[in-house]
């Protein structure tokens, strides 16, 4: 049985090759003077690619002959299940877990319970999506087609932005732990340099080789690094099993009062805090092309995934601060040190080993993942379509994952993770609030068959409905989380009219496999849920992720417009060809 996506034979050129035409083969880029007439139609290109709207069958078959070879189909739900646990569970439960326990006490319960929430939301989101739309873009594609090419490109400048700053901190991290436990010194294993700045001046060879590693295990095989995943999650998922039944066993119960020391805004911006500990389900939507059942296999390894890392989370959470007053907890090594308190000391190596597992399985999951949305941009001709290529041998993307892992530890060699941390911003959330959206473009607008009276009442349901998250947001933020209650309900009322208001309004499009039920409440929850989280991360994350998107936007008006403007139109041009060649044989 084939076990590759059906599509022309791919041409007999090697896969190997340097020219400029593979770089850079739209006639925007011919010559200076063919650039120079491009940059003066900027303006119009422009209102066009905000405008443009691509198509399901665009993306899953037009785009898909850029790179000249399929990738393979080899992946079930039992694969999903655990790359999604193998992308999500990384160090995360073991660090930040501590760190919030101590500041917010027992109810980091509720904000893991909270944020788990959310999250589940946008699964839910993206999982029908990638259901009707199995292509290696993820979001990036869905956003290009429901909500045009210049939103996408936000999206994926941001997507590739934090891959690349992810992928980087993660190596440090793992070098970090591992020299702990060698010798209790996280930096004892860098390499000191005199003359370049601080946060730059401690070399990590060691970030590097692991990042090496764990990108050349990604490109040798998509089922390779899936059988790696999921035998090395079993064992994270027993020992986190261990953990849980430790805390239970020497629970106080007295440890769980002050349950809600910080009261509710505490609660919230702790869940805005371990949200990042839910991320990286997204990955695993961009292995939709990659899956043998696409209808059956991604909701089931999707949702059935976050259901089960929620739930590990809130116990692995509660066992904590069952065994240890919250106050008492250790901020850096708080498993560890609590283990140590209830007389089991061998026990915090196993707490060590378990992390730096979690997070090469992390990487390798992101490894491919990244590998994959870069694909994807690549095969719109954003950045170079050389990255889109796919090896005729192991049916993996090898340049776009050489474009990530050469970044990636270019900056994991230099940079601390001080550094790092403060280059992440609340794009993540952003992205989901817009999948949410655009899940609901997908449901109210299809274009030449939705009425524009239709439309325009779908616009201004959509427009109370953020309206209300926003207003409700910084109503909260100004009230210094204070409840005054008037404020809020007013903010939920609106929403609730909103989407009640778009509740009655027609849907154009019924999902053909699987669809989010209650549409449109569960989305336009989700949209509030991802809203009210953003304003809980403050100012700082906001001018991060304007200063990228500034940079961003930059190389879009200088190169990826006028690339993409190049091949929507050649596209066109095709398809006018081809019809009038049909009407001549239909004439004859």
């Amino acid at each position: 049985m084939d076990t590759r996506t059906e599509q022309a034979q791919p041409p007999s050129r090697s896969y190997w090759r340097w020219s400029k035409k593979d770089f850079f083969p739209e006639a925007s880029f011919d010559s200076y003077t063919s650039y120079k007439t491009a940059l003066s139609h900027t303006c119009h290109r422009l209102k066009d690619r905000v405008l443009d709207r691509s198509t399901d069958d665009f993306e899953l078959v037009e785009l898909s002959k850029a790179s000249e070879h399929p990738m393979h189909k080899c992946l079930t739900w039992w694969d999903l299940l655990w790359l999604s646990f193998g992308s999500v569970v990384g160090s995360g439960i073991f660090t930040i877990t501590g760190l919030v326990a101590h500041d917010h006490g027992p109810s980091v319960v509720v904000s893991y319970a909270a944020a788990g929430l959310s999250a589940m939301l946008s699964a839910f989101c993206y999982t029908e999506f990638a259901v009707e739309i199995p292509v290696a873009g993820g979001s990036f594609s869905y956003l290009r087609i429901e909500l045009g090419d210049f939103i996408a490109f936000i999206a994926a400048g941001n997507i590739l932005l934090e891959a690349v700053v992810g992928a980087a901190g993660l190596g440090r991290a793992w070098s970090s732990y591992f020299a702990s436990i060698i010798k209790n010194d996280p930096d004892f294993l860098r390499i000191g340099v005199s003359y370049l700045a601080k946060g730059f001046n401690l070399l990590d060879p060691i970030a590097v080789g692991v990042l090496l590693v764990a990108n050349g295990i990604a490109m040798s095989g998509t089922r390779r690094t899936s059988f790696l995943n999921w035998i090395s999650s079993i064992v994270s998922a027993f020992v986190f099993v261990f953990i849980i039944v430790v805390g239970f066993v020497h629970v106080k119960s007295s440890n769980l009062v002050p349950f809600f020391p910080t009261g509710a805004k505490g609660v919230f911006e702790a869940a805005a805090i371990v949200y990042w500990s839910y991320t990286g389900f997204d990955m695993v939507a961009t292995m939709a092309e990659e899956t043998k059942q696409p209808a059956r296999d991604i909701p089931v390894g999707l949702v059935g995934s976050m259901a089960m890392i929620t739930v590990v989370y809130c116990m692995m959470a509660l066992a904590l601060t069952m065994m240890q007053k919250y106050t008492e907890i250790d901020k850096d090594a708080a498993y560890s040190v609590a283990f140590v308190n209830v007389g089991m000391n061998w026990a915090k190596y196993l707490v060590s080993i378990c992390a730096l597992k979690g997070m090469t399985t992390s990487l390798l999951v992101g490894s491919l993942g990244q590998a994959r949305y870069t694909t994807q941009i690549a095969r719109s001709h954003l950045i170079p379509p050389w990255f889109a290529l796919v090896h005729p041998k192991t049916g993996t993307p090898i340049n776009a994952t050489l474009l990530v892992t050469i970044t990636s530890i270019i900056v994991a060699f230099f940079t601390s993770l001080d550094v790092l941390s403060s280059v992440f911003s609340f794009s993540t959330l952003f992205i989901f609030v817009l999948i949410a959206v655009a899940l609901l473009v997908r449901r109210h607008y299809v274009s030449n068959v939705t009425p524009k009276n239709d439309l325009i009442k779908f616009l201004v349901c959509l427009f109370v409905v953020i309206g209300s998250c926003i207003s409700g947001t910084v109503f909260w933020n100004l009230n210094g989380g204070g409840w005054n209650w008037i404020g809020y309900v007013v903010a939920v009322l609106v929403w609730l009219f909103g989407t009640l208001r778009m509740a009655l309004l027609p849907k154009h499009r019924v999902p053909k496999f699987w669809g989010v039920p209650l549409v449109p409440w569960l989305p336009s929850l989700s949209i509030g849920m991802n809203i009210f989280l953003i304003g809980s991360l403050g100012s700082v994350a906001l001018w991060r992720f304007f200063i990228c998107s500034v940079v961003m936007l930059v190389y879009y008006l200088l190169i990826g417009l006028h690339a993409t403007y190049d091949v929507a139109h050649e596209n066109k041009q095709d398809s006018k060809e081809v019809e009038g060649r049909e009407d001549v044989n239909q004439g004859l």
